[in-house]
């Protein structure tokens, strides 16, 4: 669980009803289902719109990923590189079978299999980057996904402005009805830029970061399987790859 997401939560939540409340407003004024249906609606339908099917459900599943992030150990993936080239080195790399049963990573276990079947290092790196280069650039889809609704939800919150002052206007002569529209108008607004700048674009960013932390994490698992492949002293590897770990 990262709680710094969720402290980050709280506190902006905390920052906009609590200064609604300071300023002598009720906190209850700023929720508005309509200026919420126009906002968050049109924002979704934008980014639907943008989006392929697969980018957008990616996207989505990725969202988890904010609170709940991946599991990222670069030290000990470190620790396990170190054995494995050990086990290389002394046993040879057929050694190294009955460890992939036990991997549960598919990035992994395919790089120690392939290490294991006597890949010529140059290959090793060559197939694994591709993988690598593959995963950044379908993850980034997803996050962008995030992204796009972040330039989106201002631009829709005027929108719903826009819509709220119309209402006003063609309700002049009857002033029970200006206040809906006037509420319309201010808190659409609020929502379209809140929602991109307190939510959808540090996703968006929150979401890159993770995946440029997974992409470093894959990189060095090549660095190590290619020094296993080409027989290097396993304290060279080890040493090699702790400049990897942050």
């Amino acid at each position: 669980m990262d709680f710094n997401s969720i402290i980050g939560v709280v506190i902006a939540l905390i920052a906009v009803f609590g200064g609604q409340a300071l300023e002598g407003g009720h906190p209850g004024s700023l929720i508005q289902l309509t200026a919420f249906t126009v906002v968050l609606g049109g924002t979704l339908g934008a980014v639907l719109l943008q989006s392929p099917v697969r980018q957008f459900l990616l996207g989505m599943k990725m969202s988890r990923w904010v609170f709940v992030p991946p599991l990222l150990d670069a030290a000990a993936l470190v620790e396990h590189i170190a054995a494995w080239s050990t086990t290389a080195r002394k046993e040879g790399l057929l050694a190294l079978d009955p460890h992939i049963a036990g991997i549960d990573d598919p990035f992994v276990k395919k790089g120690l299999q392939l290490v294991v079947d006597g890949t010529e290092p140059r290959e090793l790196k060559r197939v694994l980057e591709v993988e690598i280069e593959t995963f950044d650039d379908l993850h980034r889809q997803g996050a962008r996904v995030w992204e796009a609704a972040g330039g989106y939800a201002p631009t829709i919150g005027i929108l719903g402005a826009v819509m709220g002052l119309i209402q006003v206007m063609e309700n002049l002569a009857d002033p029970a009805h200006l206040g809906a529209g006037i509420a319309v108008a201010f808190v659409a607004t609020i929502y379209g830029v809140g929602l991109a700048n307190l939510a959808f674009l540090p996703i968006a960013n929150k979401l890159k970061s993770l995946i440029a932390r997974q992409v470093l994490m894959r990189e060095m698992l090549v660095d190590g399987l290619v020094g296993i492949a080409n027989g290097e002293n396993p304290r060279l590897i080890s040493g090699r790859l702790k400049g990897y770990v942050v």
